[in-house]
């Protein structure tokens, strides 16, 4: 279960910062660190450097990108930007611009 759900039709600009569970489903622009796992749906749009435990990205997410456990990028899903990650995956269908440094 979700413990923050940003909205499809919400657009929020800054910093956020916690530990729990962040799903994405509208716009974020800023920085976003949580020490639990982050969802960008596939409704999503981010511009924002996220710093999490996992990352699952299904939407759109420019930004870069550090998390203590992985990065899965779903089909459909785009990143660009650098990923700090011990694991890494990218679906068939998925797009990624940038450089991977797995060494966490």
């Amino acid at each position: 279960m979700a413990g923050t759900v940003i909205g499809e039709g919400l657009t929020i600009e800054g910093d956020i910062s916690g530990d729990e569970e962040i799903v994405i489903h509208g716009n974020l622009r800023g920085r976003l660190t949580t020490t639990d796992a982050v969802t960008v749906t596939g409704t999503a749009v981010v511009g924002a450097d996220i710093t999490g435990a996992n990352l699952s990205v299904a939407g759109q997410v420019t930004g870069d990108v550090t998390a203590s456990e992985r990065v899965d990028i779903q089909a459909g899903g785009k990143l660009v930007g650098d990923i700090k990650a011990a694991r890494f995956t990218i679906a068939d269908g998925a797009s990624f611009k940038g450089n991977v440094d797995m060494e966490v």
